[in-house]
């Protein structure tokens, strides 16, 4: 059973969790369910994604043993055929000895009789006795010439011959190899496919059950920018850090938060405007360049009713400040026009939340020139065949479009190319430490930093999950400490005190003795975390790491990340 960090079945073995949250020993009931869902989804991903290349793979051995099979198939016809020659040129080869040995019979037969010799001489006379010898030496010469013709094309064709089977025999092995590993292969896709079902049924079992839970969950919901800029803090910023956390202190700092990583990034789009227009915008980030369709007519708004499309729904959407760039905002207008018009198109009720996109009446009713020119200016343009999904800040990375930076590469100091970091989007490169995404949210009375001492506690607890559930350690008190000061989620409960949980562990974490290190892939996810201590290097897997910080770390630090973990960890 995974317990409250959703850890033990990652740390230990690939057990699938169960869906039984009841009598966890004071574990919030939402952050045991909306764990195991985040775990399940995960695992769920990366059995996708190994058995992806494993299907590729088989496919390309099928199609390399299609090809053996046919020059198998074409080498034993050409055996065939070269056996049917051999077969005719031995038999010609027979027939020309044969004729060879009777004529140079019948010649030397003549030749050795004296009675036979002298009629020969006396019918053709000398001139035509040489004339005669010549014809005679020319036919012999000349089958003799034949025979070995005919025995060297016999050798080359057995040559041949030898050369297709010893091919045949080696594309037999190939196959028979190439075979075993296809078999293999089969076999360990049969098994993902089979664990991805019942992955697939648990995740829809817990989701039925207990979504409304699952919202209360930091990083389940999407923010874009609204009508007004986010503001920024100060203390979550990097320069903040440097500026005013005490010396020895650590911070994770997320790569965005609150996003599903698609479709576009509005303080991308704010940046790429300076010198971009709407059209290349939403070519780099849906794939597409808008076309024109009749928008005419009304949609259905939830708690509003039918609404003109174009002139009243459109001009109340909040979701840029009127005062970006122009394209960035038409690039909003198309985007927002194509998710509403498919909805539209079906006939349903598109909601006025960030669930859906958002709309004010107050907007409507008197909309910013700005964005009425925007509106207005792409009239009836819209997206084909794409979901035009948008949010704040993506961290630098879309599932949808790869690395958001100016040469589309992650490479190096990526950070300085990103589009939202020129933008200055406050989300890019963030500590979160509130109650939420407002800097009016409750902080714990706490700043986005930690000392050596909480941060040891972090690896500690990572240390106690990975011993498992057979340690007899109850981990379902590894809760944050001031859970009941600064209950998450409404929920409180028994948590170990940093010492008690060191107590646990022979061996525990008391130092950080260098600066962590953090390791990305090119797919913008954070793969290693490794902290030097006390007691060696500890290498961690990102989405480990994020999972144990997010279900230890004091007040509201977290890193607000769904299905994915992007972060860097600082130091002073």
């Amino acid at each position: 059973m995974l317990l409250l960090a959703g850890l033990l079945g990652w740390l230990t073995k690939p057990v699938v969790a169960e869906t039984n949250c009841e009598g966890l020993g004071g574990e919030p009931l939402y952050e045991c369910l909306g764990r195991q869902i985040t775990d399940l989804s995960k695992a769920l991903a990366d059995s996708k994604a190994a058995t992806a290349p494993l299907e590729s793979e088989v496919n390309r051995l099928e199609r390399e043993i299609a090809s053996i099979q046919r020059q198998i198939g074409a080498a034993e016809d050409r055996l065939d055929d070269l056996a049917d020659e051999i077969e005719d040129r031995e038999k010609d080869l027979a027939v020309q000895y044969l004729l060879l040995a009777e004529k140079t019979k019948g010649y030397y037969k003549r030749m050795r009789t004296s009675s036979g010799a002298v009629e020969w001489l006396l019918a053709v006379g000398s001139g035509e006795l040489q004339q005669e010898l010549g014809y005679r030496e020319v036919a012999v010469n000349q089958d003799r010439v034949m025979i070995a013709s005919l025995a060297e094309e016999i050798a080359g064709l057995e040559s041949d011959r030898a050369d297709l089977e010893m091919s045949k025999t080696r594309l037999s092995g190939l196959q028979a190899s190439l075979d075993k590993e296809a078999d293999f292969f089969k076999k360990e896709i049969a098994g993902a496919k089979e664990y991805q079902m019942d992955l697939q049924g648990k995740i829809a079992q817990l989701t039925a059950k207990q979504q409304a839970v699952l919202a209360a969950r930091s990083g389940s919901y999407i923010t874009s920018v609204g009508s007004v800029p986010i503001g920024s803090d100060y203390d979550a910023s990097i320069a903040g850090f440097e500026a005013n956390a005490p010396s020895g202190t650590f911070a994770v700092f997320s790569f965005g938060a609150y996003t599903h990583r698609k479709g576009m990034s509005q303080y991308g789009a704010k940046a790429r405007a300076e010198t971009q227009n709407h059209e290349e915008i939403l070519q780099a980030y849906y794939g597409k360049r808008p076309v024109e369709k009749d928008t005419g007519g009304t949609i259905n708004v939830s708690g509003y009713g039918p609404l003109d499309f174009e002139n009243y729904y459109l001009m109340g959407i909040a979701e840029m400040p009127s005062d970006w760039p122009m394209e960035a905002l038409k690039a909003q207008a198309i985007a927002a026009r194509t998710y509403a018009y498919r909805v539209k198109q079906e006939g349903g009720t598109i909601c006025v939340t960030e669930s859906c996109q958002v709309f004010s009446k107050s907007k409507a009713d008197n909309p910013p020139d700005a964005w009425r020119q925007a509106v207005e200016q792409t009239r009836g343009k819209v997206l084909e065949d794409v979901v035009t999904y948008y949010s704040s800040t993506a961290g630098g990375y879309l599932t949808t479009s790869g690395w958001d930076t100016e040469d589309r590469s992650g490479d190096g100091n990526w950070t300085t190319r990103a589009w939202e970091s020129k933008a200055g989007s406050p989300w890019f490169y963030k500590a979160w430490y509130r109650n939420g995404y407002k800097n009016s949210d409750n902080d714990c009375g706490r700043r986005p930093w930690m000392s050596e001492e909480e941060m040891a506690d972090i690896l500690n607890a990572w240390l106690v999950l990975k011993q498992g559930e057979g340690s007899g350690i109850d981990t379902g008190r590894i809760l944050p400490v001031t859970i009941n000061q600064c209950p998450i989620g409404g929920q409180v409960g028994d948590p170990y005190s940093m010492a008690e949980l060191r107590s646990k562990l022979s061996n525990p974490v008391l130092d950080i003795t260098e600066e962590p290190s953090v390791s990305h892939d090119g797919s913008g996810n954070t793969t290693t975390v490794v902290f030097h201590t006390n007691r060696g290097a500890l290498s961690i897997p990102g989405y480990q790491f994020k999972e144990v910080f997010n279900g230890r770390a004091p007040g509201y630090l977290s890193i607000p990340q769904s299905g994915f973990a992007f972060f860097n960890i600082e130091s002073k």
